[in-house]
């Protein structure tokens, strides 16, 4: 399958219950492969046990100030986005676009990039905003070419003494 090929036949559904140990077993898989060379295996583990959780999990669930799409190519789950309104005037944020790794580079991260956009549109929000490890370079690359600037450099305390080191990008609509 060509890329465009390849672009036609993927499609974003939003999860369902039924979709959680999915999720939760592709974000394992992207986190491990990805991460492992930016941040320590515990702080992989922490985050991966509150961030997929199905408490954590069913808040995407029919509500109407968050979502999280599901990437499927030909019936199989291959990525994800999820996006939610802020406590700042005008802005979404996007809080996670993951890929599996043999899927990168063939346009899938800016189909759901863009779609993630077009939601915010939809929405009236005037701005995308979303926040990136300092130290994951390749995402960074990719969301200053899709028009995101930094607007700021912040550490987050995230519990069990870990810290987000990150950068807050943000894309005007």
């Amino acid at each position: 399958m060509n890329k465009d090929q390849t672009l036609l036949a993927a499609k974003l559904e939003a999860i369902q219950a039924a979709d959680f140990a999915m999720v939760a077993q592709l974000g394992e898989s992207i986190w491990r492969e990805h991460y492992a060379s930016i941040i320590s295996q515990a702080q992989i583990d922490y985050m991966l046990n509150n961030r997929y959780s199905a408490e954590n999990l069913r808040k995407y669930v029919d509500a109407n100030d968050r979502w999280l799409d599901i990437l499927k190519l030909t019936d199989q789950a291959i990525g994800y986005c999820s996006y939610a309104l802020t406590a700042e005037p005008a802005s979404m944020k996007l809080e996670q676009l993951y890929l599996l790794a043999e899927f990168r580079g063939q346009g899938l991260g800016g189909l759901m990039l863009s779609h993630v956009e077009q939601q915010a549109r939809w929405q009236g929000w005037h701005s995308l905003i979303l926040q990136v490890n300092k130290g994951n370079t390749k995402p960074i690359a990719i969301y200053r070419k899709a028009g995101f600037l930094v607007r700021e450099e912040a550490v987050f305390d995230i519990g069990h003494g870990f810290f987000m080191d990150d950068f807050v990008m943000e894309k005007r609509l």
